[in-house]
């Protein structure tokens, strides 16, 4: 009886040894934008011992994969899911010599320590990839907390998300787009024209490309959703295989307000010749990302 009484009690203090918080979250998410600015990984303290880092959905090395080279940041923006215990964060980089956009979602073991970080890394020749105008359009969009009174649920916001990338493949799905509603795709930003009442329904959607392999992080305070998935047929010279690809989805008042990707195409241009945001026709209609 006393055994059991002990090791129940041990049991319960395992359990109760690591809170997921919104403070311990913002703080590893700043060690790891430390990390990519300073490259220096003995930083990192909550770093799991068997820490499994993947760079566009390839493992990689931890100190000789982009996270080794120190950079400087221009912009960063985390975002934290205590549900699931993962973090998003989106980095800029606009230095002429190596520019990047940086998406990376982080999963937590146990213990409150990374054991995984997955990034979508996007550099010169990837879709529509543009450092500078990134940061620029950043800069012109409002990402505040969402008043407890005004916050969407879990549900809704993970929801809508969900919406937008299964247009791709069934045009009979509603997505929840807002007014005003912009789309940040690399560099190239749909609502210059009208910044206060553009709007996200862009006509030629494709209606059979399947976005899979989705893994998210949801951030309800800020009415926020990441999903990492495969953008299938985004590259032109690999049309059946899922691009490394991040959409991240500002949600307000269950509205779509925002949408930021990051697509890291196989080769330059995604095999379209070019880096921009081409009306490259499939089935009759324009195919954007």
């Amino acid at each position: 009886m006393v055994l059991t009484v002990l090791i129940l009690a041990m049991m319960t203090r395992a359990t109760l040894a690591f809170n997921c918080t919104r403070e311990h979250l913002q703080n590893v998410a700043t060690q790891y934008v430390d990390l990519m600015s300073t490259g220096q990984h003995d930083r990192f303290e909550n770093m799991n011992y068997s820490i499994q880092y993947v760079e566009n959905n390839k493992t990689a090395n931890l100190l000789s994969g982009t996270p080794a080279f120190g950079m400087y940041v221009d912009f960063n923006r985390s975002l934290l899911d205590t549900t699931q215990c993962k973090t998003f964060t989106e980095i800029i980089v606009t230095d002429l010599l190596h520019p990047y956009v940086i998406h990376t979602q982080m999963t937590f073991d146990s213990e409150g320590n990374v054991e995984l970080i997955d990034s979508i890394v996007t550099d010169k020749g990837d879709w529509a990839f543009n450092a500078t105008g990134a940061r620029y359009w950043n800069a012109q969009e409002t990402w505040d907390e969402i008043p407890l009174n005004k916050r969407d649920s879990r549900e809704v916001v993970k929801g809508a998300g969900d919406a937008y990338a299964d247009r791709f493949n069934d045009v009979t799905v509603h997505v929840p787009f807002g007014t005003p509603c912009a789309r940040l795709e690399g560099g190239a930003y749909t609502g210059r024209g009208n910044l206060s009442a553009n709007t996200c329904e862009l006509g030629g959607l494709p209606s059979n490309i399947p976005l899979v392999n989705r893994r998210y992080v949801v951030d309800e305070v800020m009415g926020v959703v990441d999903i990492f998935m495969g953008f299938t047929g985004l590259d032109r010279t690999q049309n059946d295989v899922g691009v490394p690809d991040s959409h991240l989805f500002r949600i307000e008042g269950s509205k779509i307000r925002y949408v930021h990707t990051a697509s890291a195409c196989f080769v330059d241009g995604c095999g379209m010749n070019g880096t921009g945001l081409p009306p490259v026709k499939r089935t009759g209609e324009a195919f954007f990302g």
